[in-house]
């Protein structure tokens, strides 16, 4: 599709912020609904990349709005549905399973694991399961419950953003550490692809998988940066 516009604006209105393409406030892809966005900085993360474009447009090249699209059209509709994917992912996420404790690579996961895990334990007062292996160990339904009572308190955008990289972690321990205010989400990456880390050590990588990570990185901060947008 080529460019359709000239000029990239935001403005404050219908309760919130909006961005407009030569003076026509943008609607959700899937619904139609009018795109009203909490925040001038979100709106501003969408209207950069409208402005980004060239000649042609680039579908790939929108992840905000796509985020913001998804969060408005699909999980403010049933934000039960996101809720529900979230804490499948608490019980089995990436930083609880680690390897057998003889292991070179388990000292490594406890090392960055450990202090990530910790902490977000005393914040939420809840406490994770930890385990060596593949065997399962379920939480406690007092942690579970916690848990759903603090994502009950997001909003959708909020959610969608943390659907993104609660997935992307495999980690929901992971997508909660980030949305805290002095988060460092270039250290959370790291911790949630340790082990991808660790066989590039052991075994070298080849440049599709160094691309596949730089890929799922990007994915990442950039729902660090639109779930920060937000605030």
């Amino acid at each position: 599709m080529k460019r359709f516009w000239k000029d990239v604006t935001v403005e404050e209105r219908d309760g919130g912020w909006r961005v407009l393409l030569d003076g026509r406030p943008i609607r959700t892809q899937a619904t139609g609904v009018p795109q009203v966005l909490p925040t001038p900085a979100l709106a501003e993360m969408l209207a950069a990349e409208w402005r980004a474009q060239g000649e042609d447009i680039d579908p790939a090249t929108f992840p905000a709005r796509d985020m913001a699209d998804y969060a408005i059209d699909a999980v403010a509709a049933d934000p039960g549905r996101t809720i529900d994917t979230l804490l499948r992912y608490a019980e089995t996420d990436t930083l609880c399973y680690r390897a057998d404790p003889d292991e070179p690579l388990w000292r490594r996961q406890q090392e960055v694991w450990e202090p990530i895990l910790a902490a977000f334990e005393a914040r939420e007062g809840v406490r994770m399961e930890r385990a060596s292996g593949i065997l399962h160990r379920p939480l406690a339904t007092e942690t579970l419950a916690a848990l759903r009572d603090r994502l009950t308190r997001l909003d959708p955008l909020t959610l969608a953003a943390l659907e993104a990289m609660t997935a992307l972690a495999a980690s929901l321990v992971t997508g909660l550490s980030a949305l805290e205010e002095d988060a460092d989400p270039a250290e959370l990456w790291a911790a949630a692809e340790l082990e991808e880390a660790w066989q590039a050590e052991l075994w070298g990588s080849d440049a599709e998988a160094e691309a596949r990570r730089s890929k799922r990185a990007q994915a990442f901060l950039q729902a660090y940066a639109f779930a920060h947008a937000l605030r």
